[in-house]
């Protein structure tokens, strides 16, 4: 695969074979990763702090989360209400460190995900963006802020309106954590697809438009990062891969003529 040929074809509409597709950016990603040094190197980079933060959320959640749970909802004494209170703990620690990892991570290493874009879509033969200058690189971390907030308020509202599954016996928490993963997983493909969209000063309300009107290939995305996350070792890359693979969406968007040109350098107004 040539690194122009990392960019996909995209079918002018919408089909349900979008999900394979977006799923398969990762694969691109991981191969397009060996064909820029710096990109490498940047990578590399993400993927230690990336796995010290990964470590430290599964040690937090091991040393606290059952205190929490047990503050809401005593463990009981039966055997089967055991299984119950245990089964709650694991399924809603399994997506709390999801969650966590989503946001921790960027957090930490939120200085270099332009530059992996940017050296991403330099390595495809993309656009370079706007020219620097100072105004436009405050007003970039400005537009990527207010954007990465409200992506984590719609995160944390979406879980929370469905956190009220867990009073359905028996299955509320299966329910929930299945209905939550399929929250995160279209969250994870906004996230990613924002990051090269962000810094092309497209508004958030594009970022929305193409999770609603491609909402099998983005969830596709969503999905394989989700699943990135469970691989041991790889999912110290997982970030960087994201972000890899959410650069080649938003080219392949661009390529199909399924988004406008990128704004100019003016202000742009949270939608």
């Amino acid at each position: 695969m040539t690194p122009h040929s990392a960019v996909p074809h995209l079918a002018p509409e919408s089909r349900l074979s979008d999900f394979f597709q977006g799923l398969g950016l990762l694969g691109r990603a991981f191969s397009l990763l060996f064909r820029s040094r710096r990109l490498f190197l940047l990578s590399a980079l993400c993927a230690a702090v990336t796995a010290v933060a990964l470590v430290g959320l599964a040690w937090l959640l091991y040393r606290h989360a059952p205190g929490l749970l047990a503050g809401y909802w005593a463990l009981p004494e039966s055997w089967y209400g055991r299984v119950g209170w245990y089964t709650v703990l694991v399924l809603s620690a399994l997506v709390v460190w999801v969650v966590g990892a989503n946001v921790v991570p960027p957090l930490l290493l939120a200085p270099l995900q332009d530059p992996l874009s940017e050296t991403t879509e330099a390595v495809v033969g993309g656009d370079d963006g706007p020219p620097f200058t100072l105004a436009g690189f405050v007003r970039g971390i400005v537009t990527g802020v207010a954007h990465t907030l409200a992506r984590l308020f719609f995160l944390v509202l979406g879980l929370a309106i469905l956190l009220p599954l867990h009073l359905v016996p028996g299955v509320g928490s299966v329910l929930w954590t299945v209905l939550g993963s399929l929250w995160t997983m279209t969250w994870m493909a906004g996230e990613y697809l924002a990051a090269p969209m962000t810094r092309h000063l497209y508004s958030f309300a594009e970022v929305r438009r193409m999770l609603r009107e491609r909402r099998a290939l983005c969830l596709g995305l969503g999905a394989g990062v989700y699943v990135l996350l469970w691989v041991p070792i790889l999912n110290a890359f997982f970030l960087p891969l994201a972000i890899i693979a959410g650069t080649l969406l938003y080219r392949g968007l661009r390529q199909a003529n399924l988004l406008p040109p990128p704004p100019d350098a003016t202000p742009v107004a949270l939608k």
